[in-house]
């Protein structure tokens, strides 16, 4: 510990033991008589005092101020303040006065922890201390800093989930990014700051807050926003900046998982079934179709799968990431079930000689299958997060089935009324093997206390609703009929038809979302209906797609996101398990106090978040642990990637090994990986290694790192492609400004030349696809025309020939062309009728 780190008034500390600090934690503030939590008791010499906090009367501040006492401890908590030196301080120097938390739990884990301090204590309190700070860390709060109780909330409850913490905690030589603003930076620094053993009281998010708003200005201001929409958009970004495109290497190594076809590798007779406006809609704005979904169709009469289209929006919403920002990770496709589908999209060329028509509906359907290779990306966001769900629509007149792949980062479920609930449990809830009544034996680890408010709430307002019942409504078979049918492209009409989704691949930690809001044209209200879920064992498989390659079912509650008010205004908490003593707390802003686990299963949930429970996982934690430890000689020793690696320690399904995120196509290190590489990488011996390879396949072995020349070649020869196409670009766009009248003026899209001026500036390091000016022409009489309010760019001709050369695409839209000259002969003849005309 620094010099100045250490507070000149520990010296005024008396006596205290472990018993006398329990049986003040009992106590009543001396004052006011106002109970816990966050008493808070003096630590001046002889002094007994024990009074409230900030939640009350604030007693122990003014009593500190009276009697000139400098130091207090949280009774809660047990973290130290000094009013004299005005922060937080810790006593690493002295012997240890904290006593161990002696609030109920059903865990054992958090019993055996309790037992081990105890013994620590009596032994050492020096050792009991650095443990202690170690156990509580996490435990910070976040100032409000204008209506931010949103914010504070949803990023309690992130930092509450181990993978994505660990991440950033362990792999922070992994987070780099040079997009602005850099937010994965800003919460890299708030993750090691409430994580950090001598974290202060509270901290305050201002670099983060500052990078949201200029990401999406509806965080602008001081007025309350949606949590929900929060988390979307600080997912989305984290995701943005620290994404990695993924290589056939990438995708080969992901072994059962395999390949998710992206938007854009849909073949092109596929394309031919969609119609103008196909797609399914999002919660998360603009952009939020289901741009990964794949489309089959199943003849139930001959048993030939042949593409069909209309992607059928679902009442039962999955909020889909935007494909631009967060692609869904690699998972198992329906490729692997229907070996006819082709995965790389055909090669072709603009047929220009061809009608126009033709041209334009061919070039419509080229460009989209030719999409970039970069629409493939991972991070660790959409490794814990992304999700699948498969959604299928049955035609009631032929019954073909149209099925499609849907990715989410969360799920958006309806509370059902008691109307729904009885339609629920009375037809498709009896099939789930899951309980959804209340039964005492339900509560036999939580104590009657939860069974007694559950039975008092069902005698007031009816049948309780259950978070299995939301998800049973929200995986319903729905029936489209009337306005609702079925757009059958196959026979271009309606159809009745029934529609029901189920989950594809579950992720690593299931994020849902109850849809309390309900906002219409002239009103909001919300939806105030308790909804019981379980702490612990979560079963999705009732829920599951048979095709699933999802080992692990079971989901254990990490931390719950809760709104207190009214749609119009209110203020947000979260109530999350600490990973280090297993104990529940609440986070309100700054104030962090430990709560029971009842109060947590009775609070009114808006948002939930749920990590895999695998024992076998921790089983294999502990064998690891175990080969590393034998310290045996080792003739290799085996380079492993670090961001797998902790995806071990704290995935339950972490997968097959995944070196190829530090390694290149060639098998060397990349020429801009290369200096950090000690950051990717962790050494470990031979042993581990082939214990790791054993179970879990992937790879590849690396026993030498070396920088690769194939891929430093490239990066020159990309350069000067770069600098040619630029410097040839600027060239012929200065000769087509110095022309007065150009004779032909030529559209681009300014979409796809976007994309190409940041190949070429460097920011991206993939080349555009073909050009697409599809969506900013129009038939018109057999014409392409510029479609009105189109976002378009004026080019001469040779730049169009020139870039075109080198992409292809199309089609060719001019605003201006080349007048040819008149016949002299028909010239002639129509002044002689004029003249005639004028005689008459």
């Amino acid at each position: 510990m620094a010099e100045q780190d250490v507070c000149p008034h520990l010296d005024s500390i008396g006596e205290v033991t472990k018993e006398d600090l329990l049986q003040k934690s009992k106590g009543t503030c001396q004052s006011c008589g106002a109970g816990g939590p966050n008493l808070w008791a003096c630590l001046q010499n002889d002094c007994p005092y024990v009074g409230c906090g900030e939640s009350y009367s604030d007693h122990s501040t003014l009593h500190a101020q009276a009697k000139k006492h400098n130091l207090t401890v949280n009774l809660t908590t047990f973290r130290i303040w000094c009013y004299v030196c005005e922060r937080e301080v810790f006593l690493e120097s002295r012997p240890a006065l904290v006593p161990v938390p002696a609030a109920p739990h059903h865990c054992k884990a958090t019993e055996q922890v309790r037992v081990l301090l105890t013994s620590l204590f009596a032994v050492s309190p020096y050792i009991f201390m650095g443990v202690v700070l170690l156990l509580f860390a996490g435990l910070t709060g976040m100032k409000n800093i204008g209506n931010s109780c949103y914010m504070n909330a949803a990023l309690q409850a992130l930092s509450n989930c181990p993978p994505l913490t660990q991440f950033f905690l362990d792999c922070s030589g992994l987070v780099r990014t040079d997009k602005k603003p850099a937010l994965c930076k800003s919460y890299q620094k708030l993750i090691s700051e409430l994580w950090h053993k001598k974290r202060p009281s509270y901290v305050v998010p201002t670099s983060l807050s500052h990078g949201i708003k200029l990401v999406n200005p509806m965080f602008r201001g001081y007025a309350q926003q949606d949590t929900q929409e929060f988390l979307r958009c600080l997912m989305d970004q984290l995701h943005e900046e620290l994404k990695e495109p993924l290589t056939e290497c990438n995708m080969s190594g992901e072994g059962s998982d395999g390949e998710e076809r992206r938007d854009g590798d849909r073949s092109p007779s596929e394309d031919e079934f969609l119609s103008c406006d196909s797609g399914s809609s999002s919660d998360r704005g603009e952009g939020g179709g289901v741009g990964d979904g794949e489309l089959l169709m199943q003849d139930e009469c001959d048993g030939v799968r042949s593409p069909a289209g209309g992607i059928v929006e679902p009442d039962n919403e999955a909020s889909m990431a935007q494909p631009q920002s967060t692609p869904c990770s690699p998972v198992r496709t329906l490729q692997e079930l229907h070996p006819k589908l082709s995965s790389s999209p055909p090669r072709s060329s603009p047929l220009r000689s061809a009608g126009p028509a033709y041209s334009f509906k061919k070039a419509q359907l080229l460009l989209s299958a030719r999409k970039k290779k970069q629409s493939h990306y991972r991070s660790v966001i959409s490794d814990i997060f992304d999700g699948s769900i498969l959604s299928l629509v049955q035609c009631l007149t032929c019954d073909r089935v149209s099925t499609t792949v849907e990715t989410f980062q969360d799920l958006s479920l309806p509370i059902p009324g008691k109307e729904d609930l009885a339609k629920l449990h009375s037809s498709i809830h009896q099939n789930l093997p899951v309980k959804t009544g209340v039964c005492p034996d339900t509560y036999g680890s939580q104590g009657w206390i939860s069974y007694i408010m559950d039975s008092i709430r069902r005698w007031f307002w009816g049948p309780m609703v259950t978070l299995e019942d939301c998800l049973a409504a929200f995986f319903a078979a729905d029936e489209l009929k009337g306005k609702e049918h079925y757009p059958y492209f196959v026979f271009r009409r309606l159809r009745n038809g029934v529609k029901y989704c189920k989950v594809l691949k579950l992720p690593e930690i299931l994020c849902i979302h109850l849809k309390r809001f309900r906002h219409e044209v002239m009103y909001s209200f919300k939806i105030s209906s308790h909804v019981s879920f379980p702490l612990e064992g979560l079963d999705m498989r009732p829920f599951l797609a048979k095709e699933s390659p999802s080992q692990v079912t079971t989901y254990d509650l990490l931390s719950v996101i809760c709104h207190h008010g009214t749609a119009g205004s209110g203020h947000y908490i979260a109530y999350c398990q600490n990973v280090i003593n297993g104990q529940w707390y609440e986070f309100d802003d700054q104030y962090v106090t430990e709560v029971h686990e009842t109060v947590v299963q009775n609070a009114e949930a808006y948002v939930l978040f749920y990590r895999k429970s695998s024992e076998e996982s921790v089983r294999e934690r502990q064998k690891v642990v175990a080969l590393a430890n034998m310290k045996e000689p080792s003739l290799l020793q085996f380079y492993i990637s670090r961001e797998w690696l902790n995806k071990f320690n704290t995935f339950a399904e972490p997968g097959p090994i995944s070196n190829h995120t530090f390694l290149c196509q060639h098998g060397g290190i990349p020429p801009n990986k290369y200096h950090y590489i000690d950051d990717l990488v962790v050494i470990v011996p031979q042993n581990v290694w082939e214990y790791l390879y054993n179970s879990f396949g992937g790879g590849p072995a690396v026993n030498h790192l070396y920088m690769c020349a194939i891929c430093q070649v490239e990066i020159e020869a990309l350069a000067k492609r770069r600098k040619m196409e630029i410097d040839t670009f600027i060239k012929l766009n200065k000769e087509f400004q110095a022309e007065e009248a150009p004779t032909v003026i030529l559209c681009i899209s300014m979409q796809w030349f976007r994309e190409w001026e940041s190949f070429v500036k460097g920011k991206d390091n993939e080349p555009p696809g073909p050009i697409d000016n599809s969506k900013i022409g129009v038939m018109k009489g057999g014409h392409i025309q510029l479609k009105q309010g189109a976002d378009y760019g004026q080019i001469s001709e040779e730049t169009w020939q020139y870039l075109l050369g080198i992409y292809g695409g199309g089609p060719e839209i001019a605003v201006r062309q080349t007048v040819a000259p008149a016949d002299p002969d028909s010239l002639h003849g129509e002044r002689k009728i004029e003249a005639e005309t004028r005689a008459l």
